[in-house]
């Protein structure tokens, strides 16, 4: 239990990092929450518990093919706000549209041999 907590408190601290830095220095900030610091916990929290090199391959190599998918929505939320979008309907529209694009990429991924 101490572990996950460890765990959780280290996340929590460099997300809240990204979002104070944001208000200050949005480019820095976005540089900050753009780093790949979620999968790079992960994977380290995965080793940690399992140290197995195939299991990381595979989880490092998914993690690859789910990152494409969801990069639109950083497209998509500046054109809606910058179109008189308000925040939460703009960042639920981003969302929806990355969750559409996940589920295509598990349906369509593993029938071009991706590994998912």
């Amino acid at each position: 239990m101490l572990y996950l907590i460890l765990k959780s408190i280290i996340s929590g601290v460099l997300i809240a990092l990204a979002s104070t830095l944001a208000k200050r220095y949005p480019g820095f900030g976005a540089l900050i929450a753009s780093l790949p610091l979620v999968s790079v916990l992960g994977m380290i929290w995965l080793w940690s518990e399992k140290p197995d090199a195939e299991t990381m391959a595979d989880h490092a190599g998914a993690t690859f093919w789910f990152v494409i998918p969801s990069l639109p929505m950083f497209l998509l939320i500046p054109v809606l706000l910058r179109n008189g979008v308000g925040f939460w309907p703009s960042l639920a529209a981003g969302c929806a549209l990355t969750v559409l694009l996940y589920g295509l990429t598990t349906w369509i991924g593993p029938k071009f041999g991706l590994p998912l």
